[in-house]
């Protein structure tokens, strides 16, 4: 089949690269001339596992390939999806200027029948906005489908190669048809293909995210309320995770939640009610808690230098906002370091891929080490703010080598407390 992509971000490039590998014949489109030679030479642009090797094979093959232009890609593709980005607005809904101002162009630029296919994230009701869009210019037929993604940073590859279940939101048979068609190789092990109307397609992908998170945020009060009472969290944890009615996943407690999703959908859902009038208390609850989260550390960092942390050196382990990604949007990492800098420290931080990324938001405000050992180089103390899998065996004799204090503040709680204690750390971590 014929496939545009419009944006070529974490969901357009993986939904790209993963339709071509399928045998499809993929069209990706994004405004950034830079980006689009980059991808044209070989280059992926983001840090996701595994998709460089398939980027590479399909762009060999021919069947994935990359412009600039908009017309282009519609003339190329039967269905076209949009992979635009909606960022949180300043009353915390999500702005759909890219995805309306695209839609609008579409509508001048199609002269034939498409399904035009909403892969962003989006509220319920924008499939609608997307067809008056196109339908102000459009003299043809057209097909606008929601068909949200459920695609993990670190695990999105996989997540679309080998999906739970697929989500087509849309009334129109012929654009169904063509969607099962897109997709069936993706679900031959018998996951579903689920089709619904397109609000309720919409919908879905808000509440799965909100529920996860309060899933989270849940589980991070329950690990501030085992601090109180003396409780251990990871106990607490497995009792909990044992019952198939709650699940052992989204249990684990730390320093809050952040990327891309999580965040700003949860806002999105929150906005949305109310603009319908409807309060979602649950969800004042989860945005609130998880801000005071994400600097639950502080406070004990603070008390164990005696609310002095003037010229203390800290090293921080992790700045992505998960392992197995570059991503750094809301990571409590970065409102770890703020903190931490305003209080006089020097940081130095390392990260496996995301380093990058934040000295083009921070720039020299810290400093950045060539290895997690390194970073360690005179600290006063570690934070972990990530639970990248290099730091969970680490080498106890080079840590204790490299720091002035043997203390560590654990974010992601990686280590067993008598282990880390016997080996002569004061260690502090979450809920334990």
């Amino acid at each position: 089949m014929k496939i545009a992509v419009i944006g070529t971000g974490y969901v357009g490039l993986v939904t790209g690269t993963c339709l071509a590998e399928t045998g499809n014949d993929v069209l990706c489109i994004d405004i950034d001339k830079n980006k689009v030679e980059q991808m044209q030479s070989g280059k992926v642009p983001i840090y996701e596992p595994h998709l460089d090797v398939l980027f590479e094979r399909n762009i060999k093959a021919n069947r994935l390939k990359f412009s600039t232009s908009l017309e282009e890609g519609l003339e190329h593709g039967d269905i076209v999806f949009l992979a635009l980005p909606t960022p949180e607005d300043e009353d915390g809904s999500a702005d759909l200027k890219y995805i309306l101002g695209v839609a609008n162009q579409i509508g001048k630029l199609i002269k034939g029948y498409k399904v035009i296919v909403d892969k962003s994230t989006v509220p319920v009701g924008t499939s609608e906005k997307v067809k008056a869009a196109i339908a102000k210019n459009a003299t043809v037929d057209f097909d606008v489908v929601s068909n949200p993604e459920f695609l993990r940073e670190g695990f999105a590859v996989d997540d679309f190669l080998k999906p739970e279940r697929i989500v087509v939101g849309s009334s129109s048979e012929k654009a169904i048809k063509l969607m099962e068609k897109l997709y069936k190789p993706y679900v031959r092990s018998g996951n579903p293909i689920i089709v619904m109307d397109e609000k309720s397609a919409e919908l879905t992908k808000y509440a799965s995210n909100a529920f996860l998170a309060a899933k989270i945020t849940f589980m991070n009060e329950i690990a501030n309320f085992c601090e109180k009472v003396g409780a251990d969290v990871d106990k607490v944890r497995i009792g909990m995770g044992t019952d198939s009615r709650i699940g052992k996943r989204f249990l684990f407690p730390g320093i809050g939640y952040g990327g891309s999703c999580f965040p700003k959908d949860v806002k999105a859902l929150h906005k949305s009610g109310k603009d319908s009038n409807y309060n979602f208390q649950i969800l004042d609850a989860v945005i609130n808690v998880n801000a005071r989260q994400k600097l639950v550390l502080i406070p004990k960092i603070e008390n164990h230098f005696n609310n002095n942390l003037k010229g203390k050196n800290i090293a921080v382990w992790g700045l992505a906002f998960k392992p197995e990604t570059d991503d750094i949007r809301e990571a409590p990492a970065l409102y770890m370091i703020d903190s931490l800098l305003e209080s006089g420290a020097n940081i130095t931080a390392f990260d496996p891929e995301a380093m990058p990324n934040v000295k083009r938001k921070l720039g020299d405000k810290i400093k950045y080490a060539d290895g997690m050992y390194n970073a360690l180089e005179n600290a006063d103390a570690l934070v972990i703010c990530t639970e990248w899998s290099i730091f969970r065996t680490p080498d106890i004799d080079k840590m204790k080598a490299n720091m002035q204090n043997n203390i560590i503040f654990d974010g992601r709680n990686l280590y067993d407390v008598k282990d880390i204690e016997n080996e002569g750390f004061t260690y502090i971590s979450i809920g334990r």
